[in-house]
């Protein structure tokens, strides 16, 4: 369709005549031509934009921007019958022009719904490019860089994919006006094959077109009723081996440098607590370098899992050593029942007065009560000395009261436990006391120093340690590569 143009408008006949520049003023003369309104505004019909776009780089930023980086070529397909020339200059194949030839046609106005910031490229002029056929189709290209923004969801940053995306819309026309379409037959978006991500990798990509709902209350557009939309939607997956080799290897290698302190002697306080308190603060310095570059979110992500799990593990063994530090320098035996983790650990936590209700309860129950040396400690000298390998080791034995009716204990010398020594007589007392009745074990206690207790506790923390936190590593990777 062509409006009728007045009288006084340069003729566009035998356009094959005049050069590009004069033939495209007349064409595009203000008489003959509006740019203001639509190719079909004569007829009503729909205007079809078809879109494609190629895609030279993509930079996503860092994760507490929430944005992206994109450069890529869009290219725009219209009909516009008011510029077809084929009738005017049948020997001119194609108009090619600029930013100068976009001023003089209409062209739709598009926007990103999901823009921070663009602007077209180009150095002395912008990158604008269109050409207009013979029968009217017109091809709009144009070079632009965008920072869109991306909401990621960082639960399991790290270890995340995300789904980011560029929305197009129409700003002025609804969708019973101007219709956005991606490109048929031939795929509507191409990748630069020089394209080349570090810090994450491209999954997948794909595209659709919507309808958006607009709204004048809430601002989402500037009128009422549905407009054409247009999505290029690409799927990122974070590269780790950066996060494996910076954090989590030297994490576990801090974490295994606070079990160190196990070898060292309960009351070695000085290089304990420093091992212990550098190893804290290495782990805090190295993990707060990764936060710097994460959003302040309100919820806990894999990374902050991994981070308590390691600084749970650092102060365990900081608290183990306050614990067998405390032990260490007790000054009184501890009774126990039976040497294993139950006694030991139940006679060492029971508070002071406990304990020496405990005592007082044996005592007047076992008047009788007597000490002789363990097997362990006959060849060894008795110390005064409380930290003396000899200080305090007996083997506490009760001699009930005959009233009780209960069998009592004999006890016999080193010499007479070695075969083959002692002669007859150590043999015959040895056959009478096979004869005799054994009292039942639950009778007999056994007494610890605490610095055996001390270097107890420590040898189990040597094996607990590094279980337990195999253990958490098994649970923490299989949480997040399998759900």
């Amino acid at each position: 369709y062509r409006s009728t143009p007045a009288s006084d408008c340069p003729s566009i006949n035998e356009g094959d005549n005049f050069t590009q520049s004069e033939f495209l003023s007349r064409l595009a003369d203000e008489c003959r031509y509006d740019r203001l309104l639509l190719p079909t505004y004569a007829t009503g019909e729909t205007v079809y934009v078809h879109a494609s776009a190629y895609v030279y780089f993509i930079q996503p930023a860092e994760a507490h921007d929430l944005n992206f980086k994109l450069h890529f070529l869009l290219q725009l397909r219209w009909t516009d019958l008011r510029l077809a020339y084929h009738l005017y200059s049948p020997k001119r194949v194609t108009i090619i022009g600029e930013d100068d030839l976009r001023r003089r046609i209409w062209v739709p106005h598009l926007y990103m719904s999901n823009e921070q910031s663009s602007s077209l490229m180009g150095t002395d002029s912008k990158d604008v490019l269109i050409s207009i056929s013979p029968s009217g189709e017109v091809v709009f290209s144009r070079r632009m860089q965008a920072v869109l923004y991306c909401w990621m969801n960082l639960q399991k940053f790290p270890f995340d994919d995300q789904t980011c995306s560029m929305n197009l819309e129409s700003w002025k026309y609804n969708a019973s006006i101007l219709r956005l379409m991606w490109e048929k037959g031939i795929p509507p978006v191409h990748l630069s094959p020089e394209l080349h991500l570090t810090e994450y990798s491209l999954i997948d990509f794909w595209t659709n077109e919507s309808v958006v709902r607009g709204d004048i209350s809430s601002m989402r557009l500037i009128g009422v009723g549905n407009y054409s939309a247009l999505k290029f939607t690409f799927k990122l997956g974070r590269e780790v081996g950066y996060y494996l080799m910076d954090y989590f290897i030297p994490s576990m290698m801090i974490v295994a440098m606070s079990w160190v302190t196990f070898w060292l002697q309960a009351d070695a306080s000085a290089p304990r607590i420093t091992l212990g308190t550098s190893t804290m603060l290495s782990f805090i310095t190295l993990a707060s370098s990764q936060a710097k570059t994460l959003p302040k979110v309100s919820y806990i992500k894999a990374s902050e899992i991994w981070f308590l799990g390691c600084i749970g593990f650092i102060f365990s063994a900081l608290v183990e050593f306050a614990f067998v530090n405390t032990i260490w320098r007790r000054k009184k035996v501890v009774s126990l029942k039976k040497v294993n983790s139950k006694y030991i650990l139940k006679s060492t936590l029971t508070p002071r007065l406990a304990r020496k209700e405990l005592q007082k309860e044996l005592q007047e129950s076992s008047p009788q009560l007597s000490k002789s040396r363990s097997c362990s400690s006959l060849n060894q000298d008795t110390s005064t000395d409380p930290a003396g390998p000899g200080y305090n080791n007996y083997l506490t034995v009760h001699s009930f009261p005959s009233a009780l009716n209960l069998p009592t204990i004999t006890t016999q010398s080193y010499d007479d436990l070695m075969p083959g020594q002692g002669g007859p007589n150590r043999q015959q007392n040895g056959a009478d006391s096979d004869g005799s009745d054994e009292p039942p074990k639950h009778h007999t206690w056994t007494t610890m120093t605490p610095q055996e207790i001390a270097t107890w506790i420590d040898k189990r923390s040597r094996i607990m340690f590094p279980i337990l936190f195999v253990f958490f590593n098994i649970i923490y990777w299989t949480f997040v590569y399998c759900l």
